[in-house]
């Protein structure tokens, strides 16, 4: 589990978060979501270390991360596990050579043994027979796959993903979200998304946190988002009229809203 509390960040006097607590919860797909500016993308870098609060903490199960020394901190980053936006795979480098990187760096593991993590890891993401292919050789949505098999490859505790969905179509969105879903339910994950994505909101959002100007202002479950009278969450959600009228047609049929 991952806990914040009363976590603010300003920068140069613009305060961007404004005391955020919230829980992420392992075994699920924790998404935290809002509008560009809601301050998501900030709580997603605090959460990870890559930026530090003003004030308040991050708590991971009872570890206080940001009163960690350096040894600490390093022990508990080796927990985590980053899918970055634009998958930042290494151009230079293979498949197999990118998703090794992170064994090479934090491991005193032997050559056959990281070949037989990384061999699993490309079986686990559907893309065995990849390992001397380059990223440019590769589609959109395979990069995606190389980049979760790397963050994987540790058997971390913490999963973070920003934006996994962006610049993919439809259907291979969908197959990430399932895969992300599937990879944290198998290992217990503690998984958190930063999305805009609908789609993942609706299917994978197990635990969602809607940041309004930089306060949480909706808190709920995929289950939970069509039923809601929240009116910062309807904006946010049902920003098209075809969304809305299904929004009605459930309410009026009280029909399951989630499988």
């Amino acid at each position: 589990m991952i806990r914040t509390e009363h976590i603010f960040k300003s920068f140069d006097g613009n305060e961007v978060l404004k005391g955020i607590t919230t829980e992420f919860f392992p075994g699920k797909t924790n998404l935290i979501i809002g509008r560009s500016g809601a301050g998501k993308t900030v709580l997603l870098k605090i959460l990870v270390g890559l930026l530090s609060p003003t004030s308040g903490k991050v708590w991971y199960n009872d570890i206080d991360f940001f009163s960690l020394d350096k040894k600490q901190t390093r022990a508990t980053r080796m927990q985590i596990g980053m899918l970055f936006q634009g998958s930042a795979l290494f151009d230079s480098m293979t498949v197999e050579a990118n998703i090794r990187f992170p064994l090479d760096m934090f491991t005193t593991m032997t050559a056959k043994e990281k070949q037989m993590r990384v061999d699993y890891c490309l079986e686990r993401v559907e893309l065995s027979g990849k390992n001397k292919s380059y990223p440019s050789e590769v589609s959109g949505g395979q990069q995606k796959r190389v980049g979760i098999a790397r963050a994987i490859v540790l058997q971390p505790r913490y999963l973070f993903c920003d934006e996994p969905n962006s610049g993919l179509d439809p259907k291979t969105a969908i197959l990430i979200d399932e895969l992300i879903r599937s990879i944290t339910i198998e290992n217990n994950i503690t998984t958190v998304v930063n999305t805009h994505d609908m789609n993942s909101v609706m299917e994978i959002g197990d635990n969602i946190v809607l940041l309004y100007k930089g306060e949480i202002a909706w808190r709920g479950s995929n289950k939970e988002v069509l039923q809601s009278d929240n009116e910062i969450m309807d904006d946010f959600v049902f920003a098209s009229p075809f969304l809305h009228r299904l929004r009605a047609a459930a309410l009026e049929k009280s029909v399951p809203l989630n499988k």
